[in-house]
């Protein structure tokens, strides 16, 4: 790795990488707990989902289509 210049990597980071890929493609909670081998979805969720403002950017556009609003940035 050293030679080619590449990051060094854990199967923890790989890991980490994988569900957080999986969680923010809307894979639901309770499957993302299975493939992790976790018995609480909730565990899953505090260790490895951490949304970016985009994926909150993303939702808020999702509430205003739903309510129909102009979007707020416009708006101002």
């Amino acid at each position: 790795m050293e030679r080619l210049r590449l990051r060094k990597v854990r199967l923890y980071d790989a890991r980490y990488s994988c569900m957080t890929f999986l969680a923010t493609s809307g894979v639901p909670d309770v499957v993302l707990a299975a493939w992790a081998g976790h018995t609480n979805a909730g565990f899953t969720t505090r260790v490895y989902v951490h949304p970016t403002p985009d994926d909150l950017r993303v939702a808020s556009d999702h509430l205003a289509t739903l309510l129909g609003v102009e979007d707020v940035a416009d708006a101002a």
